[in-house]
């Protein structure tokens, strides 16, 4: 009787497993092809993304894929045609609520700084930068740093801004592009910034 116990316990915890793995293919693939719609409305050859169709697609995503990361990138394109389309508070809606809670540092990080632009963009630059002060994975040093430069210039601290620029520079690579880093540090240098 135990054997028989076991393996029927066995046979309910792989076919348990099977179903789950389906489950989680379906919903990967379900979400990928909302996603791949999104992106046509959001990319529009003509260059005026479906604004409407961009919400709506991103609100299935949302609602019947909250799981995935598909949701999420979902909400970056409706923040990007908000922000195309001068809609900053929206825009600035949509990425807080990839701040407040992302699905992976990757993307919590670039909701952060896109959030961090669009708040310079409605002139709360304070609040930018408070926003640009939560700790930050190595990868991301040398983006966060010069977005913070950025921000500092426009609060007219372009001692703070060259401080923030330079640590920009010491994070890339050596074989990293630094072009347009090195012009804002040059433009700092002769008080153009």
């Amino acid at each position: 009787m135990p054997l028989l116990t076991g393996v029927v316990l066995a046979l309910v915890v792989v076919l348990g497993w099977q179903g789950w793995q389906q489950y989680q293919s379906n919903q990967a693939h379900g979400a990928s092809i909302v996603y791949q719609q999104l992106l046509e409305a959001a990319l529009d050859p003509s260059g005026k993304p479906d604004a409407g169709k961009v919400a709506e697609l991103a609100n299935t995503l949302k609602n019947d894929y909250a799981g995935t990361h598909y949701a999420q990138y979902g909400s970056l394109f409706v923040a990007k045609v908000a922000v195309e389309a001068g809609k900053l508070d929206d825009a600035a809606a949509e990425l807080q609520s990839i701040v407040n809670k992302p699905a992976d540092e990757s993307v919590g990080e670039l909701a952060r700084q896109r959030l961090a632009r669009v708040l310079a963009a409605q002139s709360k630059a304070e609040d930018a930068l408070k926003l640009l002060e939560a700790k930050v994975e190595p990868a991301f040093t040398a983006s966060r740093e010069e977005l913070k430069g950025d921000v500092l210039v426009q609060l007219g601290r372009a001692d703070d801004a060259h401080v923030a620029y330079e640590k920009a520079k010491a994070a890339l690579a050596e074989d990293a592009a630094v072009g347009g880093l090195q012009m804002k540090l040059d433009d700092l240098a002769k008080g153009d910034a």
